[in-house]
């Protein structure tokens, strides 16, 4: 019905341009397991990885041929969706990927989340996990209910999931990641607007690092020698006597 409530998220595209973005989205996320990017894109996106993924736990023919219409590079991701992917997911009966919300990555502000495969090498609640009960260790505190309730989500469909907790625990107090670093730097926030002392945008950011005198000095080189070549080009007469003559219907003069 025209003016009815839309299920879904438009994300300012129309419809080519907004499948096009999923199918992107989806190909980075099945090759890394883990990206960032809006949290409305991360949303929508979400919604496509899952099919897919039930896609490739029934392992059909018509499976996989849909499967090849989603990809770009089938060649790359279906042979590791119907591998890797469907024994990792074979005894989860859903929630085959997380969207967390983050910092804005941009300086507009806008929402961003990470979108991400659970039970996988990047799984980021599985190593906050093992961060929290690193130093809940070394500060001999008592284990929290939240702690207890995130150990029994990351590691109830994980093969062999208690030992690799550990041995991420022992890797993480190897590093030393529970003490306090003052020096961390905080992340540079992606530019989108211009720089307000240059006036370069990030499309022509390229521009910044070349001397403006060179670019002009070019410029003029282009420009005389396309001068010079315009004068010793002998006229054609042939040419001459088209355009003074017949030409589209009418006598030209």
């Amino acid at each position: 019905m025209a003016g009815g409530h839309m299920k879904y998220r438009t994300l300012s595209r129309k419809s080519s341009h907004r499948q096009a973005l999923l199918r992107n989205l989806v190909d980075s996320l099945f090759e890394h397991e883990s990206i960032s990017t809006t949290w409305p894109k991360a949303k929508e996106a979400q919604r496509l990885a899952e099919k897919l993924v039930t896609l490739g736990k029934k392992n059909s023919e018509a499976s996989r041929r849909r499967a090849h219409q989603i990809f770009y590079r089938p060649h790359l991701l279906v042979p590791k969706l119907f591998g890797e992917l469907r024994e990792r997911y074979q005894e989860r009966p859903g929630g085959y990927t997380r969207v967390l919300r983050i910092e804005p990555l941009k300086e507009d502000q806008a929402p961003s989340a990470i979108l991400e495969l659970v039970d996988g090498p990047k799984d980021t609640r599985f190593a906050t996990t093992a961060l929290a009960i690193m130093r809940q260790r070394d500060e001999e505190l008592p284990m929290t209910d939240l702690t207890a309730q995130n150990i029994s989500k990351v590691t109830r469909y994980r093969k062999d999931g208690d030992q690799q907790l550990e041995n991420l625990i022992d890797e993480f107090t190897d590093l030393g990641l529970g003490e306090a670093d003052e020096e961390r730097e905080e992340p540079q926030k992606r530019k989108v607007y211009p720089d307000q002392k240059t006036g370069f945008t990030p499309k022509n950011a390229w521009r910044q690092y070349t001397d403006p005198e060179e670019r002009r000095k070019k410029a003029e080189k282009k420009r005389r020698a396309r001068l010079e070549q315009e004068e010793s080009e002998e006229p054609n007469p042939d040419s001459e006597s088209r355009r003074k003559g017949w030409h589209g219907g009418m006598w030209r003069r």
